[in-house]
């Protein structure tokens, strides 16, 4: 009875005690968490405060502060952004680093909702001027008109509930859907044709491969604007934040991906483009680069996209970022070379010292550039051996390019029999003189035919022509044909060639006659000679071209 009594009596001191603790305790807007946490915690069913909640609205009226400060929660219910408060700095003295200023505020969803946040004002903090400013254009646009007009319209029956969602909402997510895929339908067409219509006008021509690629990409591009399309309506539908945290991070990590893909397509696009590009080029080392580019801005659409699905899950975008300077730079640490050797591929396709399929000469290694990578590059070797320059070694060293030759110069001594007659010495050197104007392959109008000199034993006619093709095999080619039309005049005129030997001539000897050859100068003959081999050799050049053009 006593106890009783005591408790009618002091009571209500007691409740007045308890509710000036809750005051003190929970209406705190010291540092950035607690005004948040004050905000949001009078808000929930269960200690629904909104006078209490308004306190963290600065400057205006008690009854706008609760309409407003109910409207930021039901923007950031109906956008599913869940705030968790054990992420908020409780630093009353907390400062936002934006570029080179510091603000003392800071941003609850600087990603999807920077309109949104607190500030320090007279040493406390408050929701910021901003967000109040902006809150009722915030909240119309994540609750459109139509939605109070739905709400009158829907029958009592459309109220009930079943697995914890409203009837009504049931039907308005089906038709929500099926306005999504009719749109999808409708901007992958326009997409597609905005796209085709765009490349026809950079490339000025209509290539199929480009054509199937620029599908593909307007296929991501319409996914974009249906998500898009869910990301504005869907709020109407009014789910509670738990379904609308699930339903709105999926669609973000779903743009994320569908933008991912997008550039990863564009990317083929342009270098689809560039390829085609190059393959109007002389040079071959800018094919080289198509692949090594594709690879390089493939790899960096992957990794931004990684850091932002990363961000979506909550990971600390600074934190990130420290840690991949850090780990870039341990890897740039441990392999040096590798990092040379990139720099070394960089320069090598800014100076373009060679082409694919030069032949050049780099130090000790001889041979034809086949393919330039990230790290070396291969040169194949007249014996077929490969060899791997490392990049950074090669954009150092001396490189001998024979493939940026003009032409390829081709000197020889041919050496006839002491013997010869100067007659045939003349209409050899003449001969010669005509087969070179006669070779397709060779400049007609620069190349030299003279009898220079006496070797130890011959008689030297200096033979230097210039080949018009750059490629090795082709060269070789046109020596062999250069080569036995002149093998054949020496055996028209009768001209041999000498060699290496000791003659010991015995001008009389009993019973024996003279060895050396008997040479035919009539002119005539000469000139039969001349023409019968020029002509042969006419005839072999045509049918040679003949065969080529049929194969």
């Amino acid at each position: 009875m006593k106890n009783l009594l005591f408790l009618l009596l002091f009571a209500p001191f007691l409740s007045i005690a308890q509710n000036q603790e809750q005051d003190s305790v929970k209406v705190d807007l010291s540092n950035p968490h607690a005004t948040i946490y004050t905000h949001l915690f009078f808000l929930q069913a269960d200690s629904y405060e909104p006078k209490k909640a308004a306190k963290t609205i600065y400057g205006i009226s008690e009854k706008k502060a609760i309409d407003k400060a109910i409207k930021i929660k039901q923007i950031l219910d109906g956008k599913g952004l869940f705030v968790d408060v054990n992420r908020v700095p409780t630093n009353p003295k907390y400062k936002d680093s934006t570029g080179y200023s510091a603000y003392s505020r800071y941003v609850l969803f600087p990603q999807r909702m920077p309109q949104i946040y607190v500030e320090k004002i007279n040493g406390k903090w408050y929701y910021s001027a901003e967000t109040i400013a902006k809150t009722d254009s915030m909240y119309k646009e994540v609750f459109p008109w139509y939605v109070q007009k739905l709400q009158e319209i829907i029958p009592v029956s459309g109220h009930k509930k079943f697995l914890g969602i409203e009837l009504w909402q049931f039907v308005a997510l089906l038709i929500l859907l099926a306005l999504t895929y009719l749109l999808f339908l409708i901007v992958k067409k326009i997409a597609f044709a905005i796209l085709l219509k765009i490349q026809q006008q950079i490339t000025k021509n209509t290539n199929l491969e480009v054509n199937k690629v620029i599908k593909k990409l307007a296929h991501p591009i319409s996914l974009l604007v249906t998500v898009a399309f869910l990301d504005k309506f869907f709020p109407s539908l009014q789910f509670s934040l738990a379904i609308n945290t699930f339903v709105f991070l999926a669609l973000n990590i779903a743009k994320t991906i569908f933008w991912i893909y997008v550039f990863l397509k564009l990317v083929q696009v342009i270098m689809r483009i560039y390829a085609e590009f190059t393959e109007r080029t002389h040079g071959r080392l800018d094919d080289q680069l198509v692949p090594i580019l594709h690879s390089f801005l493939t790899g960096i659409v992957i990794i931004v996209g990684v850091f932002r699905v990363l961000l979506l899950f909550g990971v600390n975008a600074t934190t990130m970022l420290a840690g991949a300077t850090i780990g870039g730079l341990a890897v740039a640490l441990a392999s040096q070379d590798t990092v040379k050797n990139l720099i070394g591929t960089i320069m090598i396709f800014i100076d373009k010292p060679f082409h694919i399929e030069d032949w050049i000469e780099a130090g000790e290694v001889v041979g034809t550039v086949e393919k330039v990578g990230f790290r070396s590059t291969s040169v194949r070797a007249a014996d077929t051996s490969v060899f791997k320059i490392p990049n950074s070694k090669l954009s150092e060293i001396v490189i001998n390019n024979k493939g940026l030759r003009l032409f390829r110069r081709y000197s020889t001594n041919l050496g006839l029999r002491y013997d010869t007659p100067p007659e045939l010495i003349e209409a050899f050197v003449k001969g010669v003189r005509e087969i070179i104007i006669a070779h397709p392959e060779t400049r007609s109008d620069s190349y030299n035919v003279e009898f220079t000199g006496f070797g130890d034993s011959a008689l030297l006619v200096m033979v230097n022509v210039y080949f018009k093709s750059l490629a090795w095999g082709a060269e070789q080619s046109s020596k062999h044909r250069l080569h036995i039309a002149i093998v054949k005049l020496a055996g028209e005129l009768g001209v041999d060639f000498a060699f290496p030997s000791t003659t010991v001539t015995i001008e009389q000897f009993p019973e024996k006659q003279n060895m050396s050859p008997k040479y035919n100068t009539e002119k005539t003959r000469i000139d039969n000679a001349i023409a019968k081999v020029l002509g042969e050799f006419t005839q072999e050049i045509k049918e040679g071209k003949n065969e080529e053009n049929r194969l």
